[in-house]
């Protein structure tokens, strides 16, 4: 995505706010591992249920205000990218984001986490629970 279309999608992400298929966190560097994995089995999940394409989960912004306030989460990109691979390990079949967007914008850094409908009648589990919202 351009970061034109990255801007659009994030605008209309707040716009109709959090739902089964979108959540939003302000998240700071030490946001663990295992809550995206565990968001990740839900949205995945709810996305297939809903028969959507993606759900999102988007570090960033104040879940309170809906503003935009910036995340310095794994500012690195190899360490950022890495968690690909971390949730490829912890998900049950194994899969990982469509893609993770970075989007610079005047109030801050948002990280876009795609994350993929679960194949039909399989759910996605993480660490051998399967979540849902």
């Amino acid at each position: 995505m351009t970061p034109e279309q990255l801007q659009h999608q994030l605008a209309t992400l707040i716009a109709n706010w959090e739902s089964e298929c979108v959540e939003f966190k302000d998240a700071n560097d030490n946001f663990s591992t295992s809550d995206i994995g565990k968001y990740f089995s839900a949205l995945s999940n709810e996305v297939n249920l809903r028969a959507r394409e993606a759900g999102w989960l988007v570090f960033g912004v104040d879940n309170k205000t809906r503003r935009v306030i910036g995340t310095t989460y794994r500012e690195n990109p190899e360490r950022l990218h890495s968690l690909k691979q971390q949730l490829a390990q912890g998900t049950d079949p194994s899969v990982s984001f469509r893609d993770i967007h970075e989007l610079q914008t005047q109030e801050g850094r948002v990280v876009l986490f795609e994350i993929p409908a679960a194949p039909r009648g399989i759910p996605i589990a993480w660490n051998g629970h399967h979540y849902a919202r």
